[in-house]
């Protein structure tokens, strides 16, 4: 049958918005897909030639991402099963929909209308369990009974909306600047403009690009993405201005379980990350700026793209760009499913079409960056800190936080507590008053048990150790990392080892496959902790565990092993009395704990 001509005038479409036609390789698969219906041999030798490839290259590539390799069915239910929504019922759900269907989790109905799949963190974390059906809107909060009633149809599966509930909010007493306040959404210019909206980008415009670069380092601006980097410090990487383009790559690969922080600014607020993007392109003289979103979140691609196409209607981008005298662009670019694409050289190779693995550095992106011309990448949120700074200053900024940490943040709290969500506060708050004073406590009461203070690579704490400011050193200090503010909570339920299973799992099924010591030892840390769930443990196992961990620990081109290797270690650490009753027992002693 072939692509329709409609659909190739897309696909040209696309790749005229890209220095190198290949950066909408991924965009052309989607497009395939919806044309054909399946992707497959037909799909990838239409595509081919479009851009100058071989079919199998296309098919190597569209192999890489998790929503390109999702069973075909006119409904496909994905289930989030990683560890805020397990901690809520997840795997209830898929024992609901596997019952009704008669079919295991990823596979599909005999006549083709249904297929479950268990997939990974859907970034909406508060709101576990959450559920997808093919490529629409989340469906949150979701209960076996209305998990049940997507089964009525594919149709009914396919229509089923409900409106995505309002979980991120200023507590009283604190001066928001990156959220609305109260149910507030920013979604159109005049509304964001009535907020004060780009006059920030109009009074950096009358600045030298090297004196903006300082007044964010002065401000201490951290990055907020998980490495916790200087972010004007950055900025200064980027070699002298020559004749080459210059590249701003904004990461909106959000995917670390536990966070969904990004996520509300862009579905809520997008025209201020935007703004902070063209202050930072004007502080480094960038060409233009491409922001890479993750795959599945659909409304928030829809909010950011709505947002971008104002502003060249408004002429604020475009040739004679606000503030930049000269011309300025933003475009942005969906990805298809890999957690690897979060970091920074992954996105750089998704972002030019290609399997997102992580580049070998030396060159660094500031030099070799996006299509090998100088780049800097930054995330979501940190960009949005720009504009608060540049029309309050950079003491401002430093008083706002504690030493070394300045600012707020966006603290993501999910898990067993009663008032899920997204807090906009202060750096060095309370652990404890985060989880109670603005996440409601602990459901029935209970003992917190275990916290990850940051997405589930960081070390975990116990229930005891919840009086640590949540800052860069204190946390440090305390044997883990802030991350991305993600928090989740377990209550004395909870049992340690399945949790280090579910993300131990997480990262077995993440991993690129380029490094030896990650592909194998993520493996194996997965198969021995299942081993152990199971009641098929050994002592020597922990031994082994402790092994693989330093195989894998500081071993690799990217970061994705050492996440892995300290949480699983942690998770060891702080609860071995968990393991060895696992080993002792043959069975886990935790009968209330979530289901894996």
């Amino acid at each position: 049958m072939g692509l329709s001509a409609e659909t190739q005038e897309k696909i040209r479409a696309e790749q005229a918005r890209f220095p190198n036609p290949r950066g909408a390789l991924l965009a052309a698969i989607y497009l395939a897909r919806d044309d054909l219906g399946a992707l497959g041999p037909e799909a990838f030798a239409e595509v081919a030639p479009l851009f100058g490839m071989r079919p199998n290259e296309v098919a190597e590539v569209a192999s890489f991402y998790s929503l390109f390799n999702l069973p075909p069915a006119q409904a496909v239910i994905q289930v989030c099963t990683n560890l805020p929504c397990c901690l809520r019922g997840a795997r209830g759900l898929v024992r609901e929909l596997e019952g009704r269907l008669g079919i295991k989790s990823g596979t599909a109905t005999p006549d083709g209308r249904f297929a479950i799949v268990e997939v990974e963190c859907l970034g909406s974390c508060a709101t576990a369990p959450v559920v997808q059906v093919n490529r629409n809107p989340y469906l949150e909060n979701v209960t076996p009974e209305f998990a049940a009633s997507l089964l009525e149809s594919p149709d009914a599966a396919r229509a089923a909306f409900r409106p995505a509930p309002v979980i991120s909010r200023v507590p009283e007493g604190v001066e928001g600047y990156l959220l609305p306040r109260g149910d507030e959404n920013w979604l159109t210019l005049e509304e964001y403009r009535g907020h004060g909206g780009f006059e920030a980008v109009r009074k950096a415009g009358a600045i030298a690009p090297k004196d903006l670069a300082t007044l964010v380092k002065d401000s201490n601006l951290r990055g907020r993405g998980g490495a916790g980097f200087v972010t004007g410090l950055k900025w200064t990487f980027m070699p002298p201005r020559d004749a080459r383009p210059r590249y701003l790559a904004v990461n909106a690969d959000e995917s670390e379980p536990g966070t969904f922080k990004d996520r509300q600014i862009m579905a809520r607020n997008p025209f201020l990350p935007l703004e902070g993007i063209m202050i930072a392109a004007m502080a480094m003289e960038s060409t233009a700026a491409f922001i890479y979103i993750r795959g599945e979140y659909v409304e928030e691609f829809a909010a950011m793209s709505a947002a971008i196409r104002r502003l060249y209607e408004a002429k604020i981008l475009g040739d004679n760009a606000l503030g930049f005298n000269r011309r300025f662009d933003i475009t942005i670019q969906q990805g298809a499913g890999a957690y690897i694409c979060g970091e920074e050289s992954g996105m750089l190779e998704s972002m030019e079409g290609r399997k997102g693995q992580p580049r070998k550095r030396p060159p660094f992106p500031a030099q070799v960056g996006l299509w090998g011309q100088p780049t800097t990448v930054d995330n979501i949120e940190t960009l949005s800190h720009v504009p608060a700074i540049m029309m309050r200053g950079a003491q401002w900024f430093l008083d706002e936080g504690v030493k070394n940490a300045s600012g707020h943040t966006l603290f993501g709290v999910s898990g067993h507590v009663n008032n899920a969500g997204i807090f906009e506060l202060r750096l060095g708050v309370k652990l404890r008053d985060l989880v109670y004073k603005h996440a409601g406590g602990v459901i029935g009461g209970r003992a917190i048990k275990a916290v990850i203070p940051g997405g589930v690579s960081m070390p975990v704490l116990r229930g005891d150790q919840i009086d640590v400011a949540m800052d860069h050193e204190s946390l440090r200090a305390a044997g883990t990392l802030i991350g991305t503010g993600g928090v989740i909570v377990m209550d004395d339920r909870t049992c340690m080892v399945r949790t280090a299973l579910v993300v131990a799992r997480f990262f077995e099924h993440e991993s690129c496959g380029q490094c030896t010591q990650c592909r194998e030892g993520t493996g194996w840390t997965y198969k021995t902790l299942r081993r152990i769930e199971s009641g098929e443990g050994a002592p020597q196992d922990l031994q082994t565990l402790a092994d693989t961990f330093d195989f894998m620990d500081g071993k690799c081109i990217c970061a994705l092993a050492d996440g892995a290797s300290w949480a699983a270690r942690a998770f060891l650490k702080q609860f071995r009395a968990d393991f060895e009753a696992h080993i002792a027992e043959h069975r886990c002693p935790f009968p209330e704990s979530f289901e894996v």
